[in-house]
């Protein structure tokens, strides 16, 4: 199902939003406003597990195109999000190892779309991103996807790290970009795998590398030491395809 993206101004709007069953990527609400109808709507939020903050009240001025936003703006999805175990049964039913794409603090949605496009071509069964720090599935997503939300399911989830732990019992293993980590030449990429990337910035967090089990990096023989991350997430996942496909 496809949700048409909206960025959803007031009060009742925003509540008749959560009720009528919109995905809800972000939530703000201006700081000391959680009387009334603000009330109704944070237990909404709760419900749905939506991530909420408290701004100024100056901030939703500048984001608002209407300039009756009473307090409340909400972005909603403009794509339906999957569950992890839709992904899963996408690939027993393809009757494959599963190869899934993990993504910690994709901030960028330009990144985010890319990676998925690219998730897509490589033949991966989904992308799971986390409900904070991290881009939504908004219309700028779809369209630098070129398509691929609508056949590459992805999942967002609370806790990467718990996530993974589950995923490893479904023996799931998982590898991460990392500048310092083995060549991926030399590693051994095939079976069931999680393709894990982090943000340019910072790379893959502390928790989440922790979990891995391998780390892998890319040669890099030019005058700069890192790729945009989703050119990284396209060489280390062609890797991974060119180990299941020929060994």
């Amino acid at each position: 199902m496809r949700y048409e993206e909206l960025t959803i101004e007031g009060r009742n709007a925003v509540l008749e939003a959560f009720r009528s069953g919109k995905t809800i990527d972000r939530l703000l609400i201006a700081e000391g406003n959680k009387e009334g109808a603000v009330s109704t709507i944070l237990k909404e939020a709760k419900k749905q597990n939506a991530v909420v903050s408290f701004v100024k009240k100056e901030r939703l001025d500048q984001i608002s195109t209407t300039g009756k936003h009473q307090g409340v703006i909400a972005y909603a999805a403009a794509y339906e999000y999957a569950e992890v175990s839709d992904i899963l049964s996408a690939a027993r039913e393809k009757g494959e190892e599963p190869f899934l794409f993990l993504l910690d603090g994709i901030e960028d949605p330009h990144n985010l779309g890319a990676i998925i496009r690219t998730a897509n071509l490589a033949g991966a069964h989904g992308v799971i991103i986390p409900k904070r720090r991290a881009a939504g599935l908004t219309a700028t997503v779809a369209k630098v996807s070129a398509g691929a939300l609508n056949y590459t399911p992805v999942a967002k989830v609370t806790n990467l790290v718990q996530t993974m732990e589950e995923l490893k019992k479904e023996g799931i293993w998982f590898v991460c970009a990392a500048m310092d980590g083995d060549v991926m030449y030399r590693q051994n990429l095939r079976g069931p795998i999680g393709l894990v990337i982090g943000n340019e910035g910072e790379g893959v967090s502390r928790l989440v590398r922790e979990n891995c089990d391998y780390t892998a990096s890319i040669p890099m023989k030019g005058n700069i030491d890192s790729l945009n991350a989703s050119v990284a997430a396209g060489v280390l996942a062609y890797e991974i395809v060119r180990q299941r496909s020929f060994g």
